[in-house]
């Protein structure tokens, strides 16, 4: 598919902003990492060759009995028993980071939190896990957590400001008032209400910040449709019969989005700087899950362990700045002086 000449302009544009560029092929690269989170650290091998046959335990949890053990439950592939029997007729590869994010090392030589190590890169936090796998697993968390956030809160957002610009009138003044009060509504102070009675998740958070999160998109996409729906354009294909929704979709939209996505990134932003907030105040994710807050919290508390609060404040930093290094260069991207100048 052949681009527009408008469009190669931007993307050339969005290049020529280095820091921009590399801030967005960095990220990819953190994002497929921890994509694959399981194959990188894992407490089960990748792969077990035992007897002539060869098993995956990352996909599928296999009784001890399978490899000559006792018990019928899952195997513990960290089990000094277990690796003597898969030894004697066999071998197993683990991944690069032999830990799972709740995996608790017992080996350790001294007391938790256990220093940077070459069997801990990062150390371990104050019950022996493993800091590395639970930043990777908090990354994931994290960056999913946006992504997903910002893409419902854009379809809402972009939906709910297309109408009230388009129809105006009435409409637009109902719901601007309900938006008014409801963006009014004290968020923090509702999650901690609801987090008493229920238990919180991925999904119930998600949820919950979804409620307030798409009036921000709305607001801008709203006032681009109050601009665009009295040109000629418009207003010729109106009076031709077009019907409504394709004006809206085909002869508006596409005009409106040039705000929109600029705003997509510094979005982002704000949804993993949001999760990572209230897991640090203990009304994010369930207790134990892996998580940029979590890991904060675990430098404010071990404060005598300095390694724990750079980690923290390094992992967030590089994220949060890669992702307003990428904002910055969509915006310079889609500004038409930029753009028309080249």
């Amino acid at each position: 598919m052949k681009l527009s000449p408008l469009t190669q302009r931007r993307i050339a544009q969005f290049k020529s902003n280095r820091r921009g560029f590399w801030s967005f092929w960095l990220f990819l690269i953190l994002f497929f990492i921890t994509l694959g989170a399981e194959f990188i650290a894992n407490e089960h091998p990748l792969v077990v060759y035992y007897k002539g046959e060869l098993y995956c335990p990352i996909l599928k949890n296999y009784p001890e009995t399978t490899f000559g053990g006792t018990f019928e439950t899952h195997t513990n592939y960290r089990d000094t028993v277990v690796k003597e029997l898969i030894k004697k007729d066999g071998w197993m590869i683990f991944p690069p980071i032999p830990y799972s994010p709740s995996t608790i090392n017992y080996e350790l030589s001294g007391s938790v939190p256990a220093k940077p190590s070459c069997d801990n890169w990062l150390g371990t936090d104050d019950q022996g896990r493993d800091v590395l796998t639970r930043l990777i697993y908090g990354y994931r968390v994290s960056i999913l957590f946006g992504l997903y956030l910002t893409l419902f809160s854009g379809i809402i957002g972009i939906f709910m400001g297309a109408l009230q610009g388009y129809f105006g009138g009435r409409f637009d003044i109902i719901a601007q008032r309900i938006t008014e009060v409801w963006s009014g509504l004290p968020v923090l102070y509702l999650l901690m209400i609801l987090s008493s009675m229920i238990e919180p998740s991925f999904g119930w958070l998600l949820g919950i910040m979804l409620m307030f999160s798409w009036m921000v998109l709305a607001s801008v996409v709203r006032a681009e449709f109050f601009r665009t729906r009295s040109l000629d354009y418009v207003r010729a294909a109106e009076a031709l019969g077009v019907p409504t929704f394709r004006i809206i979709l085909r002869h508006i939209l596409p005009n409106a989005m040039v705000a929109t996505i600029t705003y997509l990134p510094f979005m982002l932003n704000t949804s993993i700087s949001t999760l990572t907030a209230l897991d640090f105040l203990g009304f994010g994710l369930p207790p134990g899950s892996a998580s940029l807050g979590e890991l904060i919290t675990q430098g404010k508390n071990n404060i005598h362990t300095p390694w724990l609060g750079v980690t923290a404040f390094f992992s967030i930093s590089v994220l949060l700045s890669l992702l307003i290094f990428i904002g910055e260069a969509v915006r310079d991207a889609f500004d038409p002086r930029k753009t028309s100048m080249r």
